[in-house]
């Protein structure tokens, strides 16, 4: 089984999958990788290019059928706080070392590290560990993204704090 073709979520009918491959957000960008379907079977991932797979995506055989691409529950950190300005104070922090985030209603996810939940309580928020999908935001310099180049690239800025 080879799959040769993303389907982004909405481009096509969640019921037309035959099968599913459940993935943790580090082997959701590929371009070529050996899967394993729920059902046990194999099959080569094989696009023209690296891509990024969210939850919700579907990917062609093939032979036609799709597999439904799902998120794999990991450890994260759900972080909440008391206020708006507040939760854009740690985001702005979580931004600044370049962390990929996720954001839900009300709430910003992060992989879980114990060190950024004492810096998110020191500036007020509130870390809570959680198993859940991780689905962060692609972010403006992410291959795909209109960014010239793409494959895997860094972005650069002056600034002066330290990575």
């Amino acid at each position: 089984m080879r799959a040769t073709e993303h389907l982004p979520a909405g481009s096509w009918i969640a019921a037309e999958a035959t099968d599913a491959v459940l993935l943790d957000h580090d082997h959701r960008h590929r371009r070529r990788f050996l899967l394993k379907t729920l059902s046990g079977a194999e099959c080569l991932l094989d696009l023209p290019q690296a891509t990024a797979l969210r939850h919700g995506d579907g990917l062609r055989l093939e032979d036609g059928r799709i597999l439904a691409v799902r998120a794999m529950p990991e450890r994260v950190l759900d972080i909440h706080a008391h206020d708006e300005d507040a939760l854009m104070r740690i985001a702005w922090h979580l931004g600044n070392r370049h962390l990929p985030v996720q954001f839900l209603p009300g709430l910003i996810r992060i992989r879980y590290d114990h060190v950024i939940a004492e810096m998110v309580e020191g500036l007020g928020g509130h870390p809570e560990e959680e198993m859940a999908p991780f689905d962060p935001e692609s972010g403006a310099y992410a291959p795909g993204s209109g960014a010239a180049g793409g494959g895997h690239h860094h972005h650069h800025h002056d600034d002066d704090h330290a990575h």
